[in-house]
């Protein structure tokens, strides 16, 4: 027997390769994630990570900022998190490195996190053909638009004309 259904296009998300990438070209990552008090104590717990400042809520009351902050490194995780559907699902290689983390602000229990990237470098590699390094800015804005924590990333991707598919 044969379907009489037309033969139907599957579309599948990923990033962009590498080659598609521009110097200069900033993108915004929305949705954007309000990270809460659970996120912010499972996240503290499960990397085993104790400072008062993110667990203790009486104790952070007397502290400079009177109340517990967002684990940076929860932050700065969902920072880089945010761009990931956008820019490397699928696209990337590796991760290469992080510099340049900082957090001029800290966000609290409540407070969400917009990122927006831009793309600062990309260049084939020269030791791997088919694939290119590509180095992003990452900025981290919580909802009154304060600059809450930046990154620079770099990271190994594919070009288009290796396409390399993530199984399904």
């Amino acid at each position: 027997m044969t379907s009489s259904l037309p033969e139907r296009r599957v579309i599948e998300q990923r990033g962009l390769y590498f080659d598609e990438l521009e110097v200069g070209a900033v993108y915004a990552h929305r949705p954007g994630r309000t990270l809460t008090e659970a996120d912010n104590v499972l996240f503290t717990t499960l990397t085993m990570n104790t400072q008062a400042l993110h667990l203790d809520a009486a104790w952070s009351a007397g502290q400079p900022f009177g109340q517990r902050l967002v684990n940076s490194m929860l932050t700065l995780a969902t920072l880089v998190g945010q761009s990931v559907s956008q820019l490397t699902q699928g696209t990337i290689v590796a991760q290469l490195g992080l510099t340049d983390v900082a957090f001029p602000k800290p966000l609290f229990h409540g407070d969400t996190l917009y990122t927006e990237t831009e793309i600062t470098g990309v260049r084939p590699s020269s030791s791997r053909p088919g694939q290119g390094v590509v180095t992003m800015a990452h900025t981290g804005r919580n909802q009154h638009g304060d600059i809450v924590a930046t990154a620079t990333r770099s990271v190994l991707m594919w070009s288009s004309t290796a396409r390399q598919s993530v199984p399904s």
